[in-house]
């Protein structure tokens, strides 16, 4: 299985930005480790703060990839293009979230990308992505 994860705008600061709602560890160190407890599964990992390039990456994946993990942080909330893109792509996308951004502030408790995503994670930290591949893995 060939699976792409995405990160979006300020994720490249894991382990830096803000470790009491984000925690301590950075992204690659737990890409490492998301890895080898997946080593039957290909992964491919794609991080940027600027939407038009998450876009180009979700329309890419779609002849290289089975299935994308998407943490598009704030643009999770506000991105209309970022969410037609995901409907327009014929693989599955699952939404994840290290925050439970129903526990946050107000704006963040609406998905404009949920609705066509085969579905959410949210509040499981880093985890939430190793959630993500195993129900994938699950799916297949």
């Amino acid at each position: 299985m060939k699976l792409l994860i995405i990160n979006g705008p300020n994720l490249n600061l894991l382990g830096m930005r803000e470790p009491g709602v984000y925690g301590a560890e950075s992204f690659d160190s737990y890409l490492i480790r998301l890895r080898q407890s997946f080593p039957q599964v290909e992964f491919a990992f794609f991080q940027s703060n600027v939407e038009g390039e998450i876009i180009n990456e979700l329309h890419s994946s779609m002849n290289k990839m089975d299935a994308v993990i998407l943490n598009a942080g704030g643009y999770t909330h506000t991105s209309v293009s970022i969410s037609d893109a995901i409907a327009a792509i014929n693989i599955p996308v699952i939404e994840v979230h290290i925050s439970n951004i129903h526990a946050r502030e107000e704006y963040r408790h609406a998905s404009l990308l949920a609705k066509n995503c085969k579905g959410v994670i949210t509040g499981f930290g880093l985890d939430s992505y190793r959630l993500a591949v195993e129900a994938l893995i699950k799916q297949q």
